[in-house]
């Protein structure tokens, strides 16, 4: 029976990937969604945060950058140190059996490091993180926090590196440190406004 379960699992996972790094692609899309996987891109918006935080909430947004380095490094760490090896998985663009089939437009990198998805777990922290410090004190933070870690997350399938399920997962992970890590922030710290005590728990 499990063998049987996983077999449906995979299929489907392999279903679901077809249609959404094959079927679903487009010239347009193909130009930007490795830009927004890149992690470079996004390097404006993290320095931005470490000037940003502390000038804003002086002690409390320093303690909230370390949180914000912690979180993503303990999301790397599980993902891409602990799991990967683990599981062994085979990436899309690597896989001979898929080599008609996917689209693959950035480089492949390692072959057996598919399951979870690193970029889905890491952005999905940051953005839970974001969702839970920053959400009560600016609302607009939250949906875009959430979208764009969603948004990072398909990414990896559309350009070929991983299967749904590898991001799914991955955002599981991502979502489960980001809430432990922004729900201890706010009850031991919370952010407090310069000249003004707001918190954000």
């Amino acid at each position: 029976m499990l063998e049987s379960l996983q077999h449906t699992i995979f299929y489907y996972d392999r279903a679901c990937w077809y249609y959404l790094n094959n079927q679903w692609h487009n010239d347009t899309f193909d130009q930007i969604i490795p830009f927004l996987r890149n992690q470079w891109t996004w390097q404006p918006l993290y320095l931005f945060l470490a000037l940003y935080m502390p000038s804003s909430y002086g002690k409390s947004g320093w303690i909230w950058c370390f949180f914000f380095i912690l979180c993503f490094a303990c999301s790397d760490f599980v993902s891409a140190s602990l799991l990967k090896p683990i599981f062994h998985r085979l990436r899309p663009c690597a896989d001979p059996e898929l080599a008609t089939l996917v689209h693959n437009i950035v480089p492949c990198g390692g072959g057996y490091s598919s399951f979870p998805s690193s970029h889905a777990s890491n952005h999905f922290t940051i953005g839970v993180f974001l969702a839970f410090t920053l959400g009560k004190l600016h609302k607009w933070v939250k949906p875009v926090a959430i979208l764009w870690a969603a948004l990072v997350a398909y990414s990896q399938v559309y350009v070929g590196v991983h299967f749904p399920l590898d991001v799914f997962c991955g955002a599981l992970i991502g979502i489960s440190i980001g809430t432990i890590a922004g729900k201890v922030f706010n009850k031991r710290f919370g952010l407090i406004k310069k000249g003004k005590m707001k918190t954000a728990g």
